[in-house]
């Protein structure tokens, strides 16, 4: 139903939004560090929740909507800042010389788990251009079934991120009981997640872009 090419291009764009640090990674790795893998992978069942609502709305033809009326746009582009700011700032108050480690941070619940996953997806800039801007390119209505196209391609999606960011939970649990020997990487690695998720919302807010047309 799709082409090669198309599932092939998809599959490099998934590859590079997840290779370059977002609030999906971020969450995953602080969440696998403070808690250990099991945590991590909880979350990361949230975040492939996320996805799932994504697919099913650009299915629906949800995402159009975003194109024809940009300020629902702008409205996820400004609560996905203020929750990246949100996640700094627990980062900088997690608790002092250690933040990261297992003893001193509260432990969440597997229910809130999946539901800070699911948020933290669902408020992603980088996921809601990916199917309001990049996904629809790949389409192609001569093959016909465009909807049907547009779940295809977006299982690409799915597959190539869930994979790699369940690799990257695998690999923060082997490290997260180094850190935990190191409270001075780790409060480097406090700062510096705090660091990027502010940087994160500042070049976010300043992002003027907008979705282009399905």
């Amino acid at each position: 139903m799709i082409d090669t090419a198309a599932a092939a291009g998809i599959a490099l764009v998934a590859l590079g939004l997840v290779l370059t640090p977002g609030p999906n990674m971020i969450y995953l790795v602080s969440r696998t560090l403070a808690q250990g893998r099991a945590a991590g992978l909880v979350s990361l069942l949230g975040i492939a929740a996320g996805f799932l609502v994504y697919l099913i709305a650009s299915a629906a033809g949800l995402i159009a909507i975003f194109s024809a009326v940009p300020v629902l746009y702008d409205t996820i582009k400004i609560l996905g800042a203020g929750y990246l700011l949100w996640l700094a700032w627990q980062a900088l108050r997690s608790g002092k010389g250690m933040p990261f480690a297992v003893r001193e941070l509260p432990h969440d619940s597997p229910r809130k788990l999946f539901t800070m996953g699911l948020v933290t997806n669902l408020l992603n800039p980088k996921i809601a251009v990916l199917y309001v801007s990049l996904l629809p390119q790949f389409i192609e209505p001569a093959r016909g079934h465009v909807v049907t196209q547009g779940l295809l391609l977006g299982l690409v999606q799915c597959t190539v991120a869930l994979t790699l960011n369940c690799m990257i939970v695998l690999t923060a649990g082997r490290v997260a009981g180094w850190l935990a020997d190191r409270p001075v990487w780790i409060g480097v690695q406090r700062w510096f997640m705090a660091t990027v998720l502010g940087a994160l919302a500042v070049r976010l807010l300043a992002d003027r872009a907008r979705p282009l047309s399905a």
